[in-house]
């Protein structure tokens, strides 16, 4: 299923998104401002706006209308302190986001454990989607249980020696602690030579988040694209989501054009929207 252009414009009602600057005037808080809503929930990995102010993607997300945010570090910075952490947080919510976890995080000592769960902590995230040392996940779960913040892994795809696919992590994390479960990185799981939507409804019962995508070629070196412009089939995965009941959040995740990743953003967000609306 495709839609054209147009008609993910109209759908998405914010046609001059993507034909004006980054720099948008303040528009206030979210409530009142939001998307008709779905049984799905639709938001934004923020590694998409990585070259992006904080403030740029607060306001971008207002124009958009997504509520729900995962921050990278370029947002939320790892060598913040204590306070500073708690100011962003505050701040983002302030303006009525959710904002509800931090990642890609990487560990690879206990140290970094330490380090990552105490500065989900401070920032007040409920989640951690994180990239373990396989040896780290007895110390992890303790972790979870103590802090009680979740960590969904997070898969990479086929050049990824520790979590590759979305089975290598749930092998790993199926008889540990229930707060412990996956972000299915859909691109990467394609480039696998997978089926999302597959993975999906096979792992449901550990799905705690979910980067959605779109990739050139269901090969290793698949690139990514604007969602609707690529290979992937995205009504299958929405649906897949909407079949397992998914209350987590659907985060776009769009790589390409760091500099100008609005465009592509505001084109994927209305693509989804769209379809959406059609997806039984």
């Amino acid at each position: 299923m495709k839609l054209s252009r147009k008609h993910f414009i109209k759908t998405l009602g914010l046609g001059a998104v993507a034909a004006g600057s980054a720099s948008f005037n303040t528009l206030g808080n979210v409530e009142g401002n939001v998307f008709e809503e779905h049984d799905l929930t639709l938001g934004l990995a923020s590694y998409t706006l990585r070259k992006y102010s904080l403030d740029e993607v607060l306001e971008i997300m207002l124009r958009l209308n997504l509520k729900d945010v995962a921050m990278k570090s370029f947002h939320l910075p790892y060598e913040a302190t204590e306070t500073e952490l708690r100011y962003i947080g505050d701040k983002v919510r302030a303006r009525g986001f959710n904002l509800y976890g931090g990642g890609v995080i990487y560990m690879k000592t206990a140290e970094d454990v330490d380090k990552y769960f105490n500065y989900a902590k401070a920032a007040g995230l409920k989640m951690i989607i994180g990239a373990p040392d396989h040896q780290l996940l007895p110390y992890i779960e303790q972790k979870v249980r103590e802090m009680d913040i979740k960590l969904a892994i997070h898969n990479h795809g086929p050049e990824d020696a520790i979590f590759p696919s979305p089975k290598s992590v749930y092998e790993k994390i199926k008889n540990l602690d229930e707060r412990i479960g996956l972000c299915i990185d859909t691109g990467h799981t394609f480039r696998l030579q997978l089926d999302p939507a597959t993975e999906i409804k096979k792992y449901s019962d550990r799905l705690f988040d979910l980067h959605l995508k779109d990739i050139d070629a269901q090969e290793a070196d698949g690139q990514n694209l604007v969602i609707g412009r690529g290979k992937m089939n995205i009504p299958s995965i929405l649906s897949a989501l909407k079949e397992i009941g998914y209350q987590g959040i659907m985060g776009i995740e769009y790589e390409k054009d760091g500099e100008h990743a609005i465009y592509g953003l505001a084109e994927s967000v209305g693509y989804v929207r769209g379809l959406l609306k059609m997806v039984k």
